[in-house]
């Protein structure tokens, strides 16, 4: 049955308490579990990092909104603790770094594949394509860094091929700004996917830029610099897909909800135990958050949440491969590029666009460097310390 989100009013607000032993508890297993517990980890990691981020934004924006924002900001941070802690110690940050490419691609391939809007759905594939490189990419380097099969994080839900190449990815800031729905029409899971997507890409762009700086081979650093450069311009390009007419309440009321959503989306899934009290509780928090928000925003904008928010939960996020879906748009859209606001073939790119990745390249190109000659097949990870420096020597001239 369908959650109902105007009648199921969750647990109040005050009711919502944590401990620091109840906000560290026992992480998943990094091999064990299965690949889609990390992936919903790092989603409502970044969709709790959004709903924090756009709390204080609101709340520097508008003086009667900020005791209301701080009270739930404060939980929502505790969530993202909890959720955060839950990533294994022994996990490195460059397998994290590999969970985070596939829930970029498996949740964008999801989000694709259920959106009413055709231009909506294409923006999702667009940059579904780009992130489904990224993984090659980072594979490569985990190969080359540390020897072992990305499938032992992946589990082969994710095929280890190359997408649209990141060295065609880099586009003038002008020409990955996108059409924003319209609030007014729009389908309320138009509304809800754009977050959910949004927030990813957010989380993704924040981790690269504060992990990129740790590593010591050059390659490395400068193919998480490269990278991280795309997932700003995703984020430009996700974020623009919002109704920039919509008030501060009326997206506040759409983050609460989103937040349900993909909760929800996660408790149907999930089949680590520990994971699925965890998004059982806060399903029900979160419902807490959205009713306390429902009644700011009927008070203060003497307006329906029901003209807002969809009656029931749409279908589920799908935490499954799209293996056959990711083929089927790479051979079909793989030579796309963007021109302003549309999708063009990459013959028609913008002047703009190749002055700007001409410039970015003229010094060499990290993600080109990091996979040279690599092609995953089982068993060719590398097993030999001497080849791991070896081949991190000749990678390391090719990049100076």
């Amino acid at each position: 049955m369908a959650l109902d989100l105007l009648k199921e009013k969750g647990v109040p607000l005050d009711r919502q308490k944590f401990t620091w032993k109840d906000l560290t508890r026992r992480t998943f297993s990094k091999l064990d579990d299965d690949a889609f517990t990390r992936v919903r980890v790092i989603l409502m990691n970044g969709i709790e990092a959004e709903s924090v981020r756009f709390s204080h934004a609101c709340a520097r924006m508008n003086r009667e909104l900020r005791e209301p924002l701080a009270l739930i900001r404060r939980v929502e941070h505790f969530q993202q603790t909890m959720v955060n802690w839950m990533n294994p110690p022994d996990q490195s940050p460059l397998e994290t770094t590999l969970g985070y490419e596939q829930t970029a691609i498996e949740v964008t391939a999801s989000v694709a594949q259920h959106e009413p809007d055709p231009y909506l759905a294409q923006t999702y594939r667009f940059g579904m394509l780009e992130d489904f490189d990224h993984l090659y990419r980072y594979s490569a380097l985990y190969d080359r860094l540390m020897g072992k099969d990305p499938n032992n994080i992946v589990q082969s839900y994710s095929d280890i091929i190359p997408g649209r190449p990141t060295v065609l990815e880099h586009r003038h800031p002008l020409d990955d700004v996108r059409r924003p729905y319209d609030a007014r029409t729009a389908d309320p899971i138009s509304k809800l996917n754009a977050l959910t997507i949004v927030s990813a890409e957010n989380q993704v762009h924040t981790y690269y830029m504060n992990i990129g700086p740790i590593f010591t081979d050059p390659v490395a650093r400068q193919l998480y610099a490269e990278i991280a450069a795309i997932e700003e311009q995703h984020v430009t390009q996700y974020e623009s897909l919002c109704d920039p007419g919509e008030s501060w309440l009326e997206k506040w009321l759409l983050h609460e909800a989103n937040e349900v959503y993909n909760y929800y989306s996660c408790l149907h899934y999930e089949s680590n135990p520990v994971l699925k009290d965890v998004w059982q509780r806060f399903v029900d928090y979160e419902l807490g958050h959205l009713h306390y928000v429902m009644e700011l925003f009927q008070r203060l904008e003497n307006r329906d949440a029901a003209e807002v928010l969809p009656k029931e939960l749409p279908e589920p996020v799908r935490f499954d491969t799209h293996r056959e879906f990711v083929r089927q748009v790479l051979r079909n859209e793989e030579t796309l590029s963007a021109k302003g606001t549309e999708f063009v073939p990459r013959a028609e790119e913008h002047e703009r666009t190749l002055r700007y990745r001409e410039a970015l390249h003229s010094e060499g190109v990290p993600s080109d460097i990091a996979s040279a000659g690599y092609i995953w097949r089982p068993g060719t990870e590398l097993s030999v310390e001497s080849e791991r420096v070896g081949a991190s020597t000749v990678a390391e001239g090719r990049i100076q």
